[in-house]
């Protein structure tokens, strides 16, 4: 499974965007899938994770209420809408897929996925 991520750019505090991530097979639509993100000199750091049938969300308490995921599976591509973005949401944000059932062992976790994007980053500026 190939991902690609794409979406990034430099937006001031208080904007928008949209980041998108396209699997390269269809059958990631079965997958559960998640965005994590790491800024310079962090760890990198879950983000949201959504089920397979996107009816199934979390979000870290630190995006909550301004990112939204959701994804459409006739595309095999998953998005995240980004709003009212701070300085602190700088980061390369990567997609990542793993067939295992959404909320079971490590679903929030780097370890939980198996195939990752190559990242795009995202630079809010104060």
């Amino acid at each position: 499974v190939q991902l690609q991520a794409s979406g990034g750019g430099l937006v001031q505090a208080g904007g928008s965007l949209r980041l998108s991530c396209q699997a390269s097979i269809s059958t990631v639509s079965r997958y559960r899938m998640a965005w994590f993100r790491q800024a310079p000199g962090k760890e990198r750091e879950f983000v949201t994770a959504i089920s397979w049938s996107g009816f199934g969300t979390d979000y870290a308490d630190s995006v909550k209420g301004r990112f939204t995921s959701s994804r459409d599976n006739a595309k095999s591509t998953v998005y995240l809408q980004m709003n009212s973005l701070k300085p602190e949401d700088t980061a390369v944000y990567y997609c990542a897929a793993d067939p295992r059932i959404y909320g079971s062992s490590g679903w929030n976790k780097v370890h939980g996925y198996d195939y990752w994007g190559q990242g795009t980053l995202v630079t809010v500026s104060s």
